[in-house]
């Protein structure tokens, strides 16, 4: 009664923890990316999450941000968790309202991002290198791997394709994928295109899992980022090959080809000002055409890799 009196009558905030406010963030966004954001949120809670939101700041954030560094996390990684708890805290003061009318929040603080001295280059991988790595992947890792480096991908995008997401293109005698806008990071429906390399994977695990198009054991794959990624980095001696990396060098590839800018773009998937969900069979033939320069059909082991 106290609270609703302070409330109506003066204007008094509840208290509210950044706990709360975090798991209403979690619960109503439908960002892609949320379990990156649960993750991240859950390292934070030990050090914030019983804290009052309007006392989360720069300063009440340094201990998390010196136990990162001290663990050796790089300071882009760091931002994602600052700029997460940034969103909440813009959130609660903007547009989350209580039964009081009243925002969660009255201003938000200033999160301001570090700077990002230590931040990894790209490493567009050589086809030699690609060998040498491919070759020590698991079967299924290698075909997520030459589907990635074909189509340029993002890892979830690849990780969640599903089958009903195909679309025949029967003029051109092959199909694209089109992944709706909730599993892709820019909130873009993305059409994938593909060469050679990438549509011989599609065909031979075509029919293996009724729902997923890459599976182990009959279990979709979450991450690419696992052991034995990790492990056959170590081995072949490519531990700056992270799994960004294989779009990165697609990206390159289509570069080397002289494909235009325009075509890059759509190819893997970044956002611009066309419309690049609904495409003419000529401009998807294209867009293949594109894509087929960067194969280079190779022998492995004792099944076809690329």
């Amino acid at each position: 009664m106290e609270e609703n009196r302070q409330a109506t009558v003066y204007g008094v905030r509840p208290k509210r923890t950044f706990r709360e406010a975090a798991t209403k963030y979690l619960l109503e966004s439908q960002k892609a990316s949320l379990k990156d954001d649960a993750l991240h949120l859950r390292l934070l809670d030990e050090y914030i999450g019983d804290m009052p939101i309007e006392l989360v700041h720069m300063g009440t954030l340094q201990t998390y941000i010196e136990m990162r560094r001290t663990q050796g996390v790089k300071s882009r990684t760091i931002n994602y968790a600052l700029q997460t708890v940034r969103h909440i805290l813009n959130l609660a003061a903007l547009e989350w309202r209580d039964e009081y009318g009243l925002t969660w929040l009255v201003t938000p603080p200033k999160i301001k991002l570090l700077t990002q001295q230590d931040a990894r280059e790209p490493y567009p991988m050589s086809r030699e290198e690609q060998t040498r790595l491919f070759n020590e992947l698991p079967e299924h890792l290698v075909k997520m791997a030459v589907f990635k480096v074909n189509t340029g991908c993002r890892e979830q995008e690849v990780c969640s394709l599903r089958w009903e997401w195909e679309e025949r293109i029967p003029e051109l005698n092959t199909s694209i994928f089109v992944i709706p806008a909730h599993t892709v990071k820019n909130r873009t429906r993305r059409v994938v295109i593909l060469n050679s390399e990438a549509k011989a994977v599609i065909d031979q695990l075509r029919g293996q899992h009724p729902e997923f198009v890459f599976t182990y054991k009959d279990h979709r794959v979450l991450t690419m980022n696992n052991s034995a990624w990790q492990k056959a980095r170590k081995r072949v001696g490519l531990t700056q090959v992270r799994i960004h990396d294989l779009k990165h060098t697609f990206g390159r590839r289509l570069r080397a080809e002289n494909v235009s800018f325009e075509d890059r773009q759509d190819l893997l998937g970044h956002k611009s000002s066309r419309i690049t969900t609904h495409y003419s069979s000529a401009e998807l033939g294209n867009l293949i055409a594109a894509a087929e320069k960067v194969c280079v059909i190779k022998t492995r082991k004792s099944h076809a890799t690329f």
